[in-house]
């Protein structure tokens, strides 16, 4: 998690960034002044640790809009499972404004760290748009916290044991999926998703 300093001079980059770019921006009834702003950002309610990320996707929760600000070609060349890509050099293109200025679900946006994401974040919020988050620390907290993951002691408790669970879990998800051909990752997600309901119901 950033600490206060680090945290304060990324906002005030990114309150640099929205000054110039203000000009060329969409102007909205909902947005936010620099105060509100300061206020949200410093609160961290704006940030999904990469753990509560990961039991998303574990999960496949349908409320969840994962957004990759990274390049096509970085995109390309891995991405979170089931996340969709919106560079941030477009992010203010109105063709993507169904998919981030709306209320049915949680957008999280992600890169490599930290700054992009809350730039994204920031100018987002200026404009009143909702529901927009950042996975704290990026791809490389994600490489961190779940795909080097593993288990030293000796003991391990209840709620310990489901963390490295769902870590192990969507470890595998993200090398299965991002080893697979791009033709054939929808087609990957939709047999997870058909795979999940067939174990859910074979009960009934």
């Amino acid at each position: 998690m950033m600490n206060y300093r680090v945290k304060f001079s990324i906002l005030l980059i990114i309150l640099g960034v929205i000054l110039v770019l203000l000009p060329s921006m969409k102007k909205s009834i909902n947005e936010l002044n620099p105060n509100e702003l300061l206020s949200k950002f410093m609160d961290n309610s704006y940030s999904i640790s990469v753990d509560r990320l990961a039991r998303y996707i574990v999960n496949e929760d349908t409320t969840i809009q994962i957004i990759d600000l990274r390049s096509s070609e970085d995109y390309k060349a891995f991405n979170i499972p089931g996340s969709i890509n919106i560079p941030y050099t477009s992010l203010l293109n109105e063709n993507w404004e169904g998919y981030i200025n709306q209320n049915e679900k949680k957008n999280v946006f992600y890169a490599n760290g930290d700054i992009l994401s809350a730039n994204a974040w920031c100018l987002t919020s200026r404009l009143g748009y909702k529901n927009n988050y950042i996975m704290a620390g990026g791809l490389n907290n994600w490489y961190k916290t779940v795909m080097e993951s593993k288990f030293t002691g000796k003991r391990i408790s209840p709620k310990e044991s489901v963390l490295f669970e769902i870590r192990f879990k969507a470890r595998k998800l993200f090398t299965q999926f991002n080893s697979l051909p791009d033709s054939l990752k929808v087609q990957f997600l939709e047999a997870k998703r058909m795979e999940e309901e067939q174990l859910n119901g074979g009960c009934n």
